[in-house]
Order: structure tokens, then sequence, then C-alpha cells
């Protein structure tokens, strides 16, 4: 598999290794210091992108040149650039996840699962931790579990809470970040019913997993056809 990284960072660099030992060609990177370079390479098989936000222009002119399968873990998108990115899947197959851990995705199968039966009796709240380097929050990792649990978003979601805030209501959603050391990433929801509490967690010790995932995301991406899919569509085959 002939394999092009957006983005270079410590991310990118464990892909190109894991990618490199599998046998698979890199066939060079392109990042926000050069992204550029894009425009002057062929067609790959995939493009594995994490990189930043301001990539995507450069992304999408490549993806309707080439035709060229694009899996995309970046995160800090605003709403318009998701669009854009489910508009690429009309020129190939194209997946963006937060978060590209088989847990994370079996995470978000059972919230699905569960917060229909739950949401009505329990206060749901998510509580994310991230190494002091990040830069987005909540996490899109917490941004992934919140859709899983309210997919039509009708609850209200407070990010933080202090003593004017009140009495909590029962739309409410809480989201919480904590940053701090080296956390690869930590995220646990909480339901909170009448004298019970329901708490589900995933931790992640290295960022190697998330790369992992990433590679094999990509290795099944590549044999789909034109659309825009989701990890748990690629991961598991009769997910609809």
């Amino acid at each position: 598999m002939k394999v092009l990284l957006s983005g270079h960072g410590r991310m990118g660099a464990r892909i190109e290794e894991l990618a490199m030992k599998a046998g698979h060609e890199v066939m060079g990177y392109a990042d926000i210091t050069n992204p550029h370079i894009l425009s002057q390479m062929p067609k790959a098989d995939v493009v594995i992108d994490f990189s930043h936000p301001a990539m995507l222009p450069h992304l999408t002119e490549y993806v309707h040149r080439t035709g060229t399968a694009l899996c995309c873990g970046t995160t800090g998108f605003q709403s318009e650039d998701k669009d854009t990115l489910k508009s690429l899947g009309d020129y190939a197959p194209v997946l963006y996840s937060a978060n590209y851990s088989l847990g994370i995705a079996v995470f978000h199968q059972i919230l699905q699962q569960i917060s229909p039966i739950l949401k009505e009796d329990f206060d749901i709240e998510i509580v994310e931790t991230h190494h002091n380097k990040k830069v987005d929050a909540p996490s899109g990792t917490a941004k992934l579990l919140l859709d899983a649990i309210d997919p039509d978003h009708q609850s209200t979601i407070i990010n933080g809470r202090n003593g004017e805030c009140g009495e909590r209501r029962k739309q409410e959603i809480g989201v919480f970040a904590l940053r701090g050391g080296t956390v690869a990433g930590e995220h646990t929801v909480y339901y909170f019913g009448e004298d019970e509490v329901l708490s589900i967690t995933h931790s992640a010790t290295s960022r190697q997993i998330f790369a992992k995932g990433a590679l094999k995301a990509a290795t099944a991406l590549v044999q789909k056809s034109k659309g825009f899919y989701r990890l748990d569509q690629i991961l598991f085959t009769d997910t609809k």
C-alpha cells in the first residue's frame, strides 16, 4: 500500500514507522509548514492525516485531483470543516474519527446502546484527561462520545460549572477537560442515578494504539467504495 502522510509530528512519525515495518511504501509527507507539497504529489492509495485543520483545503484539492482515500484523525475542526470532509466522499473513500483506538470504537457502540435506556432517569457527565500539550478542549474523542450519547443534539452541553450556575437541569450534559503531564488520553462517562452510579472509562497509556488503529483502518478503507465512513463502519463490517 502506498501511503502519504499529512502531518509528521509524534503521531505521523509513529504511523510512518509502523507502515514501513508492515511493508507499506511511505511516499512522503506534508504538514502545515509545507502544504504546497500536496499539489506536487502523485496519487497514493491512502493519505493518513494527523495534522492541523488548516491543512484541510490542501487535502481537499489533493483528493479532488487524485481520488486518493483519506483517513483523517485531525481534531479541532469546525462544523463547516466536517461538512467539507463529508463532501469528499463523493470523490474517494473518506474516514474521519477523532480517536482510532479499538477500545473507543467499542465504547462508542456501548454508549449508543445504553444511553437511550438510561437517559431519562440518569444524569450524564463526561470527563476527559490529556497531556499538557493538547491544544483543543474538549477533546475530539469527548465530542465523539457525546454524539453517541446525544445523536440528535437535544441536550444542553455545559463545559465547566461555577458557583452561579444554579441547580443542575435535567437536559444538561457536563463535559469537563483536565490537562496535565503526559497522559495520552482518558475518557470517563458517568451515569448518575438515584442511589446508583454507572461509569465507563477508557484509558490510553500511549499514542501507539492510535497509530496502530489508524494504519489498520487505512488498510481497510482503501478496499471501500467512495463515501464517508465512521470508524465503527470500517472495523465492524455489519454496522449500518
